[in-house]
Parts: structure tokens; C-alpha cells; sequence
């Protein structure tokens, strides 16, 4: 057993371990847990994992872990009760006189609620397995080589017949370029569109900045759209690229997360679906479509892809960062064909950034049914979890409202007005990591601002839904 650390069911880090013999590791699972909790990196009330689940996570002996745990209980730091399992003992914690950040983020949070990433540990390692020997065994020579800028055509091939029916986009292999997540092919169309002369580009009130700076690296400067009841509002973009406009380089591209808005999770009106594509059809703009998560919806009917309504005026990008993992560095573009040209020869003369065995892996996980097998299971998986925290805010935070929660992986939690960066704050001290609704708001956008959190549900692993759950509940209003 390694000496330097060990991950608890709860996610917590464990400093000492003790020698490789039963009585040295119990007394080291024993220190460290009782260390844990005199810290405050275990909060009162938590819930600890089973003696059988964290033994089996830690790779040591049942019997290890109940007796330190009795060890623990007999000492007042833990409470165990039959049918509420082992908790940590309620007690007077003291509290930092004034928050520090810098202290904050020393050994980093026991609790991840951050939006934007899909439970990692979920991720089908035995089927992904089994696709990769598969490609492997079926890939051609040439599949080793620097290959097309475009991606692996396997891989083309089985997303354009993925993408229409599951998404309602209309392509053929031809049209789509596989890139290293959506990062690249924002990257790559900034600078086709700067080439192009364009010097603004139209984004939604909320966001993420990352993308925002990507296309300020690109030499293009954003301008947000007002947002409302029906999400983001598209009347101002009938005065963009008009005989009134500041010229060739005034914004004539938007760029729009239509089916599922981030982070505010409404889908975008069917009238301003319409009105944003006139606007492109009527002066020869262009939207870039940011279909981050298309796939999870619970409550209500799949919002299609906007592409499908003009698929000459809408760039489609998605990847596989939500369905599968981030890490996997794997997107694609379907593009319009008066600009796929200048993005192709923008990615270069040949294939990089994208590996060819990864790509004929997800491409055999398609065509295989594996990745819709994946999906499903996902989507109930997030769907359940999704009910808990309603039913969480219900019983212990009623004044705490939860929206956009139809889709996706994150949910948006209102906060009484003025409350939001306190909130965020006091989870600052319960190790729980947590966006204010503010770090996702484009500096230039209208007011009224709104106070809120920014929920992503689905990032915890399993074993530490339920610590994280209670931990957000516990700081909420």
C-alpha cells in the first residue's frame, strides 16, 4: 500500500499510512480518519462510506476498516446507528476568523459540484476496451500514417449517421472535421473568420470566458445578446451585417448553445430559433452551434440540432467531452460548404492534435451500439441524481429554487438577491467546490444580474454524491 496517500469514499485525502501489517494499517487508517475530522475536512454529519466499499476502495481488509472505525466511535469522533450508517459526531467546529483564499485552496476541495465534466468514473473502460481491439484489428496501414486534416473517415462516417438521427443534423462524411474538443474548433473557425475580415463575434450573456478569450486570441472581440424568460433574446441580431452596419467587419457570426443554453439551461425559444436563422439566411451570416450535451434530456422532448433548419448558414460543434470524457480530446465540426475549404487548410496539411487509434475507437464504439448503450444508461443515472437534489432543495432549502434542470448536467440554483457570494464562501469552508452564477456572466452584458449557483451534478463519482449533496445543503440559505 502506498505511503504517500489513499482515496476515501468521500473523495478525501489521506495522508498516514502505517506499516504493511494488519495492526499498522488500521492504526493508520485510524489517524488519518481521526485527523480528517479534527481538521474539519470531515464535516459533521457526513456520511461514511461502508466498512465493504471503502475496504474494497482502499484494497485493504473488511475487518480493518470496521475496527477503525469502531476505534473512532468509541472515541467520539464518529457516531454509528443501525439504518443511518457511520457519520462523523456533531460538534462545535471553529471557524477561521477571516476567509483566506490562498488557504482555501490548499489540498483542494473535498466536495466537487463544478459544472462542465461527466462522472470520470463511469466512463466504460471494458467496452472502450473492447472497441479499441476491434478498430485495431480492422484498421488499415494507412490509418498509421499523418492522415486527413478532416479526421479518420470511419469516424466521419459513423458520426454522419449518428448526428442524423440522433440530432437531426444533415451531413455526409465530407462536411464534418474531427478536432481536439471544442477548444480547437472555435480556435480554428476564429481564425478563418478574422482571415475572413470579421472583427466581432455575437455570444450569449452567459457563458464561459474561455471561449470568450479564445476568440480574443483570435483577434476578435464579443458582444453579448440580452437574455430573458426565454432565454437569449435574438432581436438585436436583425441589425447585424445590415446597409446600416459599421461595415465588413461588423459581427455577422453568433455563436449559440441553442438546444440546452449554457449555464442557464433553457432551451432556446422555436421562435427565436426561426428568427435567428432568418437573420443568417438574410445577410449571408453564419451561427456556430455549441451542442454540448444534446444527449441528456429527462423531462421533455430532444430539442434537435439548430443546423438541421439551415445546414448553409450553421457551423454544428459538439464533442464527446460530456457523453464520454474530457480527456478523450475529442470534437467535431459539420461545416457549411463555403467555409469548410478555409477551415480544413486551416487545420493544417495533415492530420494533428487528433489520434488516429482514439478516433477509430469511438468511431467502432458507435457503429457498435456501444456508445448508445452508454448514453442511455448515463442519462438515467443523471436523471436520478437530478431528482435528489430537487428533492433535497425541497426538504431542506425550500426557498432555494432550481432551473433549467429539463437537460443536461448541471442545474441552476436561485439565490435570494444579495446572497451569492456569501454562499459561495461558506462552501469555500466546506471544502466544496462551486461557481456563483456571476463567474459565467460576459463583462459587456445588460443588467439585472441574479444570484445564483451553478450546480454540475454530475461530475461526483458515486461513492460521493451523497457527501457532496448534504455539503451543499448544508451552506444553502
Amino acid at each position: 500500500m502506498e505511503e504517500s496517500w489513499a482515496t476515501l469514499g468521500v473523495d478525501l485525502h489521506l495522508e498516514r499510512w502505517g506499516e504493511a501489517t494488519r495492526s499498522g494499517v488500521r492504526k493508520g487508517l485510524t489517524d488519518a480518519l481521526r485527523e480528517a475530522v479534527r481538521g474539519g475536512r470531515l464535516a459533521p454529519g457526513i456520511r461514511l462510506p461502508s466498512s465493504r466499499s471503502l475496504a474494497v476502495d482502499l484494497g485493504i481488509a473488511r475487518n480493518t476498516v470496521a475496527d477503525a472505525y469502531a476505534d473512532l466511535v468509541a472515541e467520539g469522533w464518529l457516531t454509528a446507528r443501525q439504518g443511518s450508517g457511520t457519520r462523523v459526531a456533531e460538534r462545535a467546529v471553529p471557524r477561521p476568523a477571516e476567509p483566506a483564499p490562498r488557504r482555501r485552496a490548499v489540498g483542494g476541495p473535498t466536495y466537487d459540484l463544478m459544472p462542465g465534466t461527466p462522472d470520470l468514473s463511469t466512463f466504460p473502460r471494458a467496452a472502450w476496451l473492447k472497441a479499441a481491439r476491434r478498430a485495431m484489428a480492422a484498421a488499415p496501414n494507412d490509418a498509421l500514417g499523418y492522415g486527413d486534416p478532416r479526421g479518420r473517415v470511419e469516424l466521419r462516417t459513423a458520426l454522419a449517421d449518428y448526428l442524423s438521427r440522433a440530432r437531426g443534423v444533415h451531413t455526409d462524411p465530407d462536411r464534418i472535421v474531427i478536432c481536439a474538443g471544442f477548444a480547437q474548433g472555435l480556435s480554428l473557425l476564429g481564425g478563418v473568420l478574422r482571415a475572413r475580415g470579421l472583427r466581432e463575434v455575437t455570444v450569449e450573456s452567459y457563458g464561459l470566458d474561455v471561449h470568450w478569450n479564445l476568440l480574443k486570441r483570435a483577434g476578435l472581440t464579443t458582444r453579448p445578446l440580452p437574455f430573458d424568460a426565454l432565454g437569449t433574446s435574438t432581436d438585436e441580431l436583425g441589425s447585424m451585417g445590415s446597409s446600416g452596419s459599421s461595415g465588413s467587419g461588423s459581427a455577422k457570426v453568433a455563436l449559440l448553445t441553442p438546444a440546452h443554453q449554457f449555464p442557464m439551461g433553457v432551451p432556446l425559444h422555436p421562435d427565436r430559433r426561426a428568427a435567428a436563422v432568418d437573420w443568417a439566411r438574410r445577410t449571408g451570416g453564419l451561427i456556430l452551434e455549441d451542442d454540448y450535451d444534446g444527449e441528456f434530456r429527462y423531462d421533455r422532448q430532444p430539442v434537435g440540432a439548430l443546423q438541421g433548419l439551415d445546414p448553409d448558414r450553421v457551423v454544428y460543434l459538439g464533442t464527446a467531452s460530456k457523453s464520454l470524457a474530457p480527456g478523450l480530446r475529442l470534437g467535431w465540426m459539420v461545416l457549411p460548404a463555403p467555409i469548410a475549404a478555409e477551415v480544413i487548410e486551416a487545420k493544417g496539411g495533415a492530420e494533428w492534435a487528433c489520434g488516429a487509434l482514439d478516433q477509430l475507437t469511438l468511431a467502432e464504439f458507435i457503429t457498435s451500439g456501444a456508445y448508445d448503450r452508454h448514453v442511455r444508461g448515463a442519462r438515467l443515472r443523471y436523471r436520478r441524481r437530478r431528482d435528489q437534489l430537487v428533492a433535497a432543495l425541497a426538504a431542506r432549502a425550500p426557498e432555494v429554487r432550481a432551473t433549467g434542470i429539463a437537460a443536461g448536467l448541471h442545474a441552476v440554483l436561485e439565490l435570494p438577491p444579495g446572497t451569492e457570494r456569501t454562499v459561495v464562501q461558506a462552501a469555500s469552508w466546506q471544502r466544496l467546490a462551486v461557481q456563483g452564477l456571476a463567474s459565467f456572466r460576459h463583462p459587456a452584458a445588460s443588467p439585472p444580474e441574479r444570484d445564483a449557483l451553478v450546480v454540475g451534478y454530475g461530475t461526483p463519482a458515486d461513492h460521493g454524491w451523497a457527501g457532496a449533496l448534504e455539503a451543499l445543503c448544508a451552506v444553502l440559505p
